[in-house]
């Protein structure tokens, strides 16, 4: 039995993409980010995040970033996105996430996956530092809003909510009602 047919009614036909990459031979392109290298962007004292892949550095195809979280709450509150896919994988600690209906406490080898227009969030609330995996498709450049945010926090300013709205809306990001 083919593996598309297990555990599922009607068989799925999937193909590979059209190839990218049109030479006969492989070429030496890969890059390597070793566990010690420091943090890209500190936000504020409660995040810090490593730019593992960026969409920049994988031609669109997806952003990887690893979000370590200080033992204080913190977190983006319910929002979604229109264009671009999330998931998350919890390295460290228990991490809350938001699945658009309830609250879950992810642990170490917890997966969760939100696609285009799903309702997310999340938030380091167990009183214990955490880290997590972030993966975005395609590989939007979050890095700027990641970098907004730090400017805002490093700087103290307090936005409007319309403030709040144009960036938002800037970085492909809706806060949920």
């Amino acid at each position: 039995m083919p593996l598309s047919t297990i555990n599922r009614q009607e068989p799925i036909t999937m193909s590979y993409p059209p190839p990218r990459y049109l030479k006969d031979h492989g070429i030496v392109s890969a890059t390597y980010r070793s566990a010690d290298a420091p943090p890209d962007l500190t936000i504020g004292v409660k995040s810090q995040v490593g730019y593992l892949a960026t969409g920049a550095s994988t031609d669109g195809q997806f952003g990887l970033y690893r979000w370590d979280m200080a033992a204080i709450p913190n977190g983006p509150g319910a929002h979604f996105h229109k264009t671009i896919s999330e998931s998350f994988f919890v390295l460290e600690g228990t991490v809350s996430l938001y699945n658009g209906e309830r609250w879950l406490d992810a642990t170490p080898g917890d997966f969760l996956y939100v696609p285009p227009g799903g309702i997310h969030a999340f938030s380091n609330n167990s009183g214990a530092p955490a880290s997590m995996l972030v993966l975005f498709t395609p590989g939007a450049p979050r890095e700027a809003y990641f970098q907004e945010l730090a400017e805002i926090v490093a700087s103290g300013r307090r936005l409007t909510d319309e403030e709040w709205t144009e960036l938002y809306a800037e970085h492909d990001q809706y806060a949920a009602p």
